[in-house]
This record gives structure tokens, sequence and C-alpha cells, in this order.
């Protein structure tokens, strides 16, 4: 009689099932696989891609919110009680200032930071240069100061005043920091660490944004910030940042190595060439830089020569003071 053993009929119909199960498996990954990649590459750069890739879910749009809503708290409050507060202030804080930052975080700019070095390099000029003279302008400080209660008004004096504020805030060590950043990041393996990792990314757009402020407002000068210079001196010093633009541009335009390694090309973009990219990204670093220096030169030009005019109605007046208590005391005699 024929023995027939089960298992072994079973075999070949298992293997079967596994086959096609681990087939299947390995289509579902690859779609999912696929799904990623489709999530993390944009599509090609365009007007379009830039609004509707816009975001509003980081900490960055949050922090920009809640910002603007305690500026115009501050102001709103300076309005109850009858005190003026100019618009002009208002508009460049909220324009230029916060509202330049939001264009190149929130916006679909965001989703081609990682993939166009050019782009990461508009960020880097607005988010370092622009936004933090016009966040300047706005004097934040100063409405603080003038709507906080007496606790919390002396409490930001300290912070202000303080010896780390001090230090950061000194116009050669806020220069030094704003020079070395740029070449410690590009020319260090770091930059390939923030194309890896969203948080360093991040990081480092909140430490762009805190390095131009401790440069420009002690330039300024419209807050109660220690270690102002004179007017000669800050132009001076934004007369030297002139040429740190021009090298650094300069040098990533004719760099014979790509910023990140392999990072560009391994996202096998069909619609940017990774060099053509990069002297991109190095002209706009070197023009965005250079006429963001000049303007800001011309401003504290202009700022010294109004400081120069009102010094000399200053004297003016206490001249004819002088004259007219010489002349009353002549009179009396």
């Amino acid at each position: 009689m024929l023995h027939v053993d089960p298992i072994s009929m079973t075999a070949p119909g298992a293997s079967l099932l596994n086959a096609a199960a681990t087939g299947s498996a390995a289509t579902e990954v690859t779609a999912n696989v696929a799904t990623l990649a489709a999530e993390v590459t944009p599509p090609p750069f365009s007007v379009t891609a830039v609004v509707t890739e816009a975001r509003l879910d980081s900490w960055l749009a949050l922090g920009l919110v809640l910002a603007a809503g305690l500026y115009l708290y501050g102001v709103y409050r300076l309005r109850l009680r009858g005190d003026r507060w100019p618009v002009a202030r208002t508009v460049f804080f909220l324009g230029p200032g916060l509202g330049g930052i939001a264009a190149v975080t929130v916006s679909g700019l965001h989703a081609y930071d990682t993939t166009l070095l050019s782009v990461h390099m508009v960020q880097h000029m607005v988010l370092s240069m622009v936004s933090p003279i016009f966040l300047a302008l706005g004097a934040p400080v100063t409405l603080a100061l003038r709507t906080l209660p007496i606790g919390p008004r002396k409490r930001l004096l300290a912070v202000v005043h303080s010896r780390i504020a001090r230090v950061y805030t000194f116009p050669l060590v806020a220069f030094a920091i704003f020079v070395v950043n740029p070449f410690a990041l590009y020319f260090t393996d770091l930059y390939r660490y923030t194309l890896e990792h969203a948080w360093a990314h991040e990081v480092v757009h909140a430490h762009f944004i805190m390095t131009g402020c401790v440069f420009f407002w002690p330039l300024l000068g419209l807050d109660p910030l220690p270690g102002r210079w004179p007017y000669p001196g800050r132009a001076l010093l934004m007369l030297l940042s002139v040429p740190f633009h021009t090298v650094l541009g300069l040098t990533i335009m004719q760099s014979t190595t790509l910023f990140g390694g392999d990072w560009y090309p391994s996202l096998g973009l069909t619609w940017a060439d990774p060099w053509d990219d990069q002297v991109l990204a190095g002209g706009i670093l070197w023009a965005g830089g250079e006429f963001v220096s000049v303007t800001m030169l011309a401003v504290l030009v202009v700022q010294w020569m109004r400081q120069a005019e009102r010094e000399a109605r200053r004297i003016d007046r206490e001249l004819d003071r002088q004259e007219a208590r010489q002349r009353a005391a002549e009179s009396t005699a």
C-alpha cells in the first residue's frame, strides 16, 4: 500500500504561499520607499510650488504668531492710556521683520532649503541680515519697557544690562560671531549634519536670527542696549563687513567640492544641477551681502547726520538762552 506523507504534500504549497507573501511584502516596501521619496523630494521649483508647499505646523510659525501678538498688545496698551507709538515701527517689525522670517521659513521655500543650496542661501541672507534690521527698527525692547509693570520691567532691564548681554552685544564680539559663523557652518561637516537632521536645520535658522539681532541692534541704537559705539565706529564696523561677504561668496562660487558632500547629487533631481546651483548660491550671498551692507552703511550715515543736526540745534538753543540771560542781566544792571 502506498503511504503518502501529509507534510510532504503540503510543503510545496506552503513554499508557494511564503514566496507570494514575501513578494507582496517587498512590493509594499518598495511602494512605501517611493512614496517617502516623493514626499521628501519637492516638485520643480516654481512660484506655484512656493505657495502650495507652505506649512503652518512648525514651532517657528508659532513663535512668529506669538511675537506679533505680544507686540500688537503692547501697542494697544500704549494707545489705551493715551501714549503714542510710531506707526512706522509697527510696520517695520511686523512687515519686513516677522514677515520676512515667515516668507523664507513658513512659505513653500522651506520645502527646498535642503534641496537647493541657493534657496538655503536666500534664507541665510533674510534671517541673518534683512529681518534683524527691521526687527531692531521696531524697537520691541523699548515698547516692552513702556508697557510692562514695574516688576517685569526691572527684570527685563537686568537681563538687557547683564554681563552676558554686555559681552555678546559688544560690537567687536558681535562682529566676530557674525563673520565666523558662516565659515564654521559651510566649511565643516556641520552643514551636512543639518541637512540630515531636520531639528538641527531649524536650530540653524534660529541661530541666524539671533546672530543678526546681536550684530545689528547695537548698531541701529533704537533700543537701550549696552555696548553701543558712536556713529563713526558703527559705520567703520559696517564697512568692514562688506569684503567678508565678497570673500565668502566668491569662495563658494569657485569651490571644487560640493557643500554637503554627496547630499545634493543623491537626491537625483532632474530639474536642477548641484554645481550650477552652488554657483548661484555664492552669487546670492555675494551680491545680497554687499547690497545689505552698503544700504545699512547709508542708514548709519543718515542717522549720524541727523544726530549732528540735533546736536547743532541743541547748542544753538543753549547759546540763545545764554545770550538771553546775559541781556537780561545787562538790562537789570
